[in-house]
């Protein structure tokens, strides 16, 4: 009523958390050891009667599993030779292009473009009124 946690509140809690780890082990393809060795914290009774549950609802309703993504393979480090690369700092090239949009791009143009032309050095004299 007032959101204080009741035992029995943190026991439905666990359980239901043990039951959804227990079908998300059995929707992935885990074996019941490896989602206990995954989840030390959880009840096996929660874990099992979730990945059973799991397991009937997928049967019924003919859902493949979906395989884990594969473990990266770990490179073994060599030991010969430093374990990272320097690189020494290059100077800077003063003929570098500068950077420009790409062709087609929607950058608004804030300020009109230069005169293709040079602009005249003075402006020119009125005519005088005769």
């Amino acid at each position: 009523m007032l959101g204080i946690d009741t035992p029995a509140k943190q026991a439905a809690r666990r359980e239901a958390d043990g039951r959804a780890i227990g079908a998300g082990c059995r929707h992935t393809q885990r074996s019941l050891e490896d989602c206990y060795a995954a989840n030390p914290r959880a009840a096996k009774a929660a874990i099992f009667a979730g990945w059973r549950e799991m397991d009937e609802y997928m049967r019924e309703n003919n859902i493949p599993a979906m395989p884990s993504a594969p473990a990266a393979p770990v490179k073994p480090a060599e030991s010969t030779g430093p374990s990272e690369e320097v690189v020494a700092p290059s100077a800077a090239k003063p003929s570098a292009p500068t950077a420009t949009p790409p062709t087609g791009s929607i950058v608004p143009r804030i300020a009109p473009p230069a005169p293709a032309t040079a602009p005249p050095s003075a402006p020119a004299a009125p005519a005088a009124n005769r």
